[in-house]
């Protein structure tokens, strides 16, 4: 069991990354890795969003869908619990620290529209993780979604430094380093 586990948690960063391997969760990973504190931020912020997806999706599944038989209605019902608590979670950040909401901007509310975090309750309930595995894979595909973001921030912030042609800054030489951090990724396919 704890081997699975550690397979989950290492294919959810590395081999089966969200961002570099699944191609999820690009919209809010172009708009907020453009410095390193707004990536920190919108990790944090995603990874507590996966983790309590995770876990709310999983009891509806669990103790609702599944006893009902309407496993049909998942995709549906995953928006909606999401929706809910990613508002939830703004209204907190609202009133409690003015400072990171502002500074997340519109990539807050952009959480709800993720297909990153619906995406991990999806594989959680299609791959029927027992509730170890899927809260380790929601954990884990949230920190490894963190690292692209870190990653890609970091290289952005150097990028802004060098001599980039007019025509590549921004968004046009952020998708070929994201291109390239793919490719590299791949290697790690045969990992697990």
């Amino acid at each position: 069991m704890a081997g699975d586990l550690i397979s989950i948690a290492i294919g959810a960063i590395l081999v089966n990354n969200f961002v570099f391997a699944r191609f999820l969760g690009l919209c809010p990973f172009f708009g907020a890795s453009n410095n390193w504190n707004n990536s920190m931020g919108m990790g944090v912020m995603v990874i507590f969003v996966m983790v309590c997806s995770t876990v709310l999706s999983w009891l509806v599944d669990t103790f609702v869908l599944i006893p009902m038989n309407a496993r049909y209605l998942e995709n549906l019902v995953f928006i909606v619990v999401i929706a809910v608590f990613v508002q939830l979670v703004e209204m907190i950040i609202r009133k409690y620290s003015p400072s990171l909401y502002k500074s997340l901007g519109i990539w807050l509310p952009l959480i709800v529209v993720n297909c990153a975090v619906l995406g991990v309750v999806t594989i959680n309930a299609g791959e029927n993780y027992a509730f170890s595995q899927a809260l380790v894979n929601g954990l884990f595909s949230g920190i490894g979604f963190m690292f692209a973001l870190l990653l890609m921030a970091t290289i952005r912030e150097r990028l802004d430094l060098m001599g980039v042609p007019e025509s590549m800054k921004g968004v046009p030489i952020a998708i070929v380093v994201a291109a390239g951090f793919s490719m590299a990724f791949r290697a790690f396919v045969g990992l697990i």
